[in-house]
């Protein structure tokens, strides 16, 4: 069976990483072509582009009643004030965006709601800060996530992503301590 083509043509010094984009009513995915040396999972906090630009792209509406359905697109375009939140789809993976052997670092367990997304995962910051603290002196436009679920409540069958590293918007989150 013939590879079905790609809605885009890589340069030389390109790649396309497989991405989720969430805003406040879609769940979006597909590729994201940017420069090889680029780290999609953190491309947000670094280079901040216009738009987010997905290729191959599905979109799925989590607004609304009835059931819900993926719309196919080759090109789908997502105003970066739109994101809320970012991560790699999953299998793919990037390596950590920090040093694990830092000293005096810890990840706190947290559950942060963003629009109608629940995620669940570790907020990585000093060992004397607590969450609240954290986020009372962070200025980053998005936080990093790390050893992330993530869950729609208001549409349970869509099941739970599981990805390494979110990124999500501080201003559109509410952040709670998780006990785990």
């Amino acid at each position: 069976m013939a590879e079905k083509k790609k809605a885009y043509t890589l340069a030389a010094d390109e790649k396309a990483t497989p991405a989720m984009v969430y805003t406040l009513t879609t769940l979006a995915w597909g590729d994201v072509v940017t420069k090889e040396m680029v780290r999609v999972s953190t491309y947000l906090r670094t280079i901040a582009p216009d738009y987010v630009s997905l290729y191959d792209a599905r979109a799925l509406p989590v607004r609304g009643t009835g059931p819900v359905q993926a719309l196919a697109f080759t090109e789908l375009h997502v105003r970066t004030p739109q994101v809320i939140a970012l991560h790699l789809l999953p299998p793919a993976s990037e390596p950590p965006d920090y040093d694990p052997s830092e000293e005096k670092r810890k990840m706190e367990p947290a559950t942060v709601l963003v629009g109608p997304f629940r995620f669940d995962g570790l907020v990585r910051m000093s060992t004397i800060a607590s969450l609240s603290k954290f986020l009372e002196i962070t200025t980053e436009t998005f936080i990093s996530l790390y050893e992330v679920e993530v869950s729609q409540p208001g549409v349970p069958s869509l099941g739970v992503v599981r990805a390494p590293m979110a990124l999500i918007r501080r201003d559109t989150a509410l952040f709670a301590p998780r006990v785990v």
